[in-house]
């Protein structure tokens, strides 16, 4: 059973175990229309993460309510594109972090215009002094629980697009809201699900393109040094709802731009 909380409902209870603990997972969906953007690979993760946590969800459900949302909400926004959000938690009950002994979800709903999308020739980003940590038990879920998050995107200055986070030695993982991906003159870089706080659907989609185009990609964590190296064709920012972004620069550091990660992996072909 999942209990729908929309806008327009009676809202979600004190004793929630999401905004109580942070026991859940959400997914933010890029919508055109009533059609969404990388519908499956949302979908699939959602219902996998979720199962890792060990909240019970049926796909169908999650699809379901996503035809919904885009039948009931389209025309709010006419033709701009517009980003639904489903927040997944355990509901309520349990007595305090132990678990209730029947779990009902709730899935709450809700829906926002489309932020601006960064102008073409590349972003500014710099590095956060925010250390982010990673349990290898939660790697890549989009858990509820983002505080580090929130607490590097305390050091946006105004200037920039992104913060990049590092582990406690250095070496970069990814952005605040965004995953990384390298461009070197042979292959492209991009740190492993196992480090990651957030594993995106962008980045399953971009790295399922460019195998298909018989690219080679090496998963490792990103030294800083790799993006002085003379082979350096281009970092990328991606995420499901602003796409495929260049870094021209990082820090006070120029880096070159590159469109190929754009010219090979399209977002809009997968609309839903």
């Amino acid at each position: 059973m999942l209990n729908v909380i929309r806008p327009d409902g009676n809202g979600i209870s004190a004793t929630d175990r999401g905004l109580a603990y942070g026991d859940g997972l959400f997914e933010t969906i890029r919508m055109r229309g009533r059609q969404a953007l990388l519908r499956s690979h949302h979908l699939d993760r959602m219902v996998a993460d979720a199962g890792r946590l060990g909240i019970p969800v049926e796909r169908s459900d999650l699809d379901a309510e996503i035809t919904r949302s885009g039948c009931d909400l389209a025309s709010r926004y006419g033709n701009d594109g517009w980003v639904l959000k489903l927040v997944l938690t355990r509901g309520s009950g349990g007595r305090g972090y132990r678990l209730p002994v029947e779990c009902v979800p709730n899935l709450i709903v809700t829906s926002s215009p489309m932020p601006t999308l960064p102008a073409p020739g590349g972003v500014v980003a710099a590095l956060s002094q925010f250390p982010l940590t990673v349990n290898p038990r939660l790697a890549g879920i989009k858990t509820l629980n983002r505080l580090e998050q929130v607490m590097a995107s305390r050091e946006f200055s105004g200037e920039e697009f992104e913060l990049i986070m590092a582990n406690a030695d250095g070496q970069l993982l990814e952005g605040t809201r965004t995953n990384l991906i390298v461009r070197m003159e042979s292959e492209w870089v991009t740190p492993p699900v196992e480090s990651l706080a957030v594993a995106g659907v962008m980045r399953q989609y971009a790295l399922e393109c460019l195998r298909a185009s018989g690219h080679t990609i090496r998963e490792q964590i990103i030294q800083p040094a790799l993006l002085s190296s003379p082979g350096l064709r281009g970092l990328y920012l991606v995420n499901s709802v602003v796409g495929i972004v260049a870094v021209r620069r990082l820090g006070s550091v120029d880096l070159p731009v590159d469109d190929g990660l754009e010219t090979i992996c399209d977002p809009l072909k997968t609309l839903e």
